[in-house]
């Protein structure tokens, strides 16, 4: 099976055109080696995969007819990554700064969610009540 079919098949990517285009930008290697989309993976083989600014490392069980179902892809490939590349994104997400600078443009919905759960919960009287 070609390496771009597998992961596309495997849900690593949502499209077979995004897998061919990590492919070509040099972000997979098979058993350390980097590949061509045309790639023939077998069983056994070791995936590195550039992705979110960490190293995803997988490793092929069997290989999938087409693309399966979220709940059997772990039948198909086990996920060998390195637990701290996992808290590296992890800390990166935390890292984050806020989507947008305070009081910059009109609020968006989770901000008005936010300025209506604080206006109910400080006890004060409802919308109705201060504009009447």
């Amino acid at each position: 099976m070609r390496i771009d079919k597998f992961l596309w098949s495997i849900r690593f990517y949502k499209t077979r055109s995004t897998a061919a285009d990590e492919i070509k930008k040099n972000r997979v290697s098979v058993n350390e080696n980097p590949v061509k989309s045309s790639k023939e993976i077998k069983i056994g083989d070791s995936i590195k995969i550039r992705k979110n600014q960490i190293d995803y490392k997988i490793k092929v069980l069997e290989l999938p007819k087409s693309r399966v179902a979220a709940k059997l892809v772990s039948t198909y490939a086990e996920d060998i990554t390195d637990p701290q590349q996992y808290e590296i994104l992890k800390m990166r997400k935390l890292s984050q700064d806020y989507y947008r600078i305070k009081g910059e443009g009109r609020p968006t919905k989770k901000d008005r969610r936010e300025m209506d759960d604080f206006i109910s919960t400080s006890g004060e009287a409802d919308w109705s009540d201060v504009w009447d």
